[in-house]
């Protein structure tokens, strides 16, 4: 499936979750994010070591929101509220194709 608006191909499609490859960085959106914050979908953004990436957010600030939870196949999420209130999603993806910030 293509997104009409934005012109990228989906790599993955599902009703829980949708995934972009742009420009070689994962861009994942939960469209039941909403259930957790009760204020829309949650961004995710994709990082190497999830427990590193939820370290480093919680020591600029960030509250751990949702634990990282295991998804099996070595996927991994964690969301994280910001100080100013807005939720932050990371995700660890061993089988996404592009490349992953270190």
């Amino acid at each position: 499936m293509t997104d009409a608006v934005m012109g990228i191909d989906l790599y993955f499609d599902q009703p829980f979750y949708v995934g972009f490859n742009i420009n070689g960085y994962e861009l994942a959106l939960d469209p039941n994010g909403h259930a957790e914050s009760g204020s829309g979908a949650v961004v995710y953004w994709g990082v190497k070591d999830i427990a590193q990436a939820t370290d480093a957010l919680a020591k600029a600030g960030a509250a751990v929101h949702a634990p990282a939870t295991d998804h099996g196949g070595g996927i991994r999420t964690a969301t994280l509220t910001a100080p100013d209130g807005s939720l932050i999603g990371v995700i660890e993806n061993p089988h996404f194709p592009g490349p992953v910030p270190t």
